[in-house]
């Protein structure tokens, strides 16, 4: 499992591709999981606030089944370039944590053209 944003998979088909945001571009045909959404309030919210409510979010949330239903290759998509404050880095901490599994950013190493994340 990745993380990474929209715009490194403009109009991609890949089935791995999964919508984590409240929004998802009109573009994007992939998978969307809504559980992991922030809400609308949220998102006028500073990080420190943020950071508390959304963990109440994730706290009513089975973190081993949240990754079943994603699949191990999925990739948690959002708007934020890497580097930025976002919500799927904090879905990624939170799996991490419990399921002692590795999320990392998505590396510059993604090909669209072999369609390959490594």
């Amino acid at each position: 499992m990745h993380t990474s944003n929209f715009w490194r998979f403009y109009r991609s088909e890949d089935l791995r591709l999964v919508s984590i945001a409240l929004k998802t571009p009109e573009w994007f045909h992939g998978r969307r999981y809504p559980a992991l959404a922030p809400t609308r309030k949220m998102l006028k919210m500073c990080e420190i606030k943020y950071r508390e409510v959304y963990q109440k979010i994730l706290n009513r949330l089975n973190p081993r089944q949240v990754y079943e239903e994603l699949g191990p290759d999925a990739v948690l998509l959002c708007w934020e370039q890497p580097g930025e404050f976002c919500h799927r880095r904090l879905v990624a901490e939170w799996l991490e944590k419990h399921l002692g599994v590795e999320v990392p950013e998505l590396s510059s190493n993604y090909d669209k053209r072999q369609n390959n994340l490594f």
